[in-house]
């Protein structure tokens, strides 16, 4: 069975407009709240905001009427509004009754091609549909054929199916969950008609035991759990969370994680012996960007060294005779009060004690005493 491929959200055409809906199939009793993009003239169905892979998608070209949906209903404020497409109604519940305006117009005039008289939209609202019904007349012929388009914008991303999903028989699904016990007891695989698929489980009661559950799909669209009292679902992604759901997580998706080589390697053969090897390609390390050049700074200059005395000296008689010293000169240093140093004593005075000399008036007194005596 070939799988279903899609493109993701950036391979998608121009959103128009994109906003939280309830979306439920009159034949649906649940509904359920799902991100929803108008890209072209088809609606896109994400289960998150942020979601790359979209889970459904609704043609518009076959639109018949999208009017209010007046039913009685337990939300007095629910906006809600259904959706007319060939041989099924669709019902929708918008966050607000501008929402709902809002989405009936940009639906209409993007399956019609004009903009319809009976909304309660405010002008700058009106004309932003105009312009809406000008890029949906234009896109078809910016469409460029596949052709002729490069081959990377139509890169096959995701198949439409769960992370469980794996293509074995069921034989294999038997083994594959006996070998990854650890990872999970659950796994979805293709059908033996190749029409309808299958979930197998694997639990432990005194030893392993496997069961089988065959997913039909609907002629209208969907899928439905073939057991006594079969169970709708619109995807297969809601067949799995609803088995999830409902054994309070005892059955596990089995996910296996695929692992991916550290390095480059294939395998070379000699020509002259004919032996086969396994080699690496080196890895080429890019150059590395050269780094901002630093910014440098001009070095402090250390404060000059205080001038000596006889420095101190110098530069003032330098100064006062009209020498080189000029006012941009070092200034100098307050001069020190000097104190005369004594005379040096030779060394053998310095040894020997000399008396002190006679005083004049000694000297008159002895002078008279001796002519007295004579």
């Amino acid at each position: 069975m070939e799988k279903r491929i899609r493109r993701q959200r950036c391979q998608l055409p121009s959103c128009y407009y994109e906003g939280y809906l309830q979306k439920r199939s009159i034949k649906d009793k649940v509904a359920r709240k799902l991100w929803t993009c108008l890209c072209g003239n088809t609606l896109f169905f994400f289960n998150e905001m942020r979601d790359a892979d979209y889970i459904e998608k609704l043609d518009l070209s076959g639109m018949i009427s999208v009017t209010d949906d007046n039913s009685q209903d337990h939300n007095l404020d629910a906006a809600r509004f259904i959706l007319r497409i060939k041989d099924r109604n669709i019902k929708f519940t918008a966050p607000s009754a501008e929402a709902r305006e809002l989405w009936k117009g940009y639906i209409y005039s993007v399956a019609k091609l004009f903009v319809p008289s009976s909304l309660n939209l405010l002008p700058g609202q009106v004309q932003m549909l105009k312009q809406t019904v000008e890029l949906e007349k234009q896109r078809p012929k910016n469409i460029i054929p596949p052709a002729v388009t490069s081959c990377s914008h139509y890169v096959s991303v995701q198949a439409d199916m769960p992370a469980c999903y794996h293509s074995v028989s069921r034989v294999d699904a038997e083994l594959l969950l006996e070998k990854e016990a650890e990872r999970g007891n659950m796994l979805l695989r293709p059908g033996r008609d190749g029409n309808s698929f299958a979930v197998t489980t694997r639990q432990d009661l005194y030893g392993p035991v496997f069961r089988h559950y065959r997913v039909t799909r609907k002629h209208e669209g969907g899928f439905f759990i073939d057991v006594d009292n079969p169970v709708p679902c619109a995807t297969l992604h809601d067949v799995i969370n609803y088995l999830v759901e409902k054994t309070n997580g005892v059955l596990i998706p089995l996910l296996i994680e695929q692992t991916y080589e550290d390095h480059i390697s294939y395998i070379l053969s000699d020509v002259e012996s004919g032996e086969m090897s396994v080699q690496q390609a080196l890895s080429i390390v890019p150059p590395s960007v050269p780094l901002k050049p630093a910014v440098l700074r001009k070095p402090t200059p250390e404060p000059a060294p205080a001038p000596t005395v006889e420095e101190s000296l110098c530069l003032n008689d330098m100064k006062d005779t009209g020498g080189p010293a000029n006012s941009s000169a070092v200034p100098l240093a307050p001069l020190e009060k000097i104190t005369p140093r004594k005379a040096l004593m030779p060394p053998i005075a310095a040894l020997r004690k000399i008396p002190p000399a006679p005083s004049p008036r000694n000297k008159i007194r002895k002078m008279g005493t001796h002519s007295d005596t004579t």
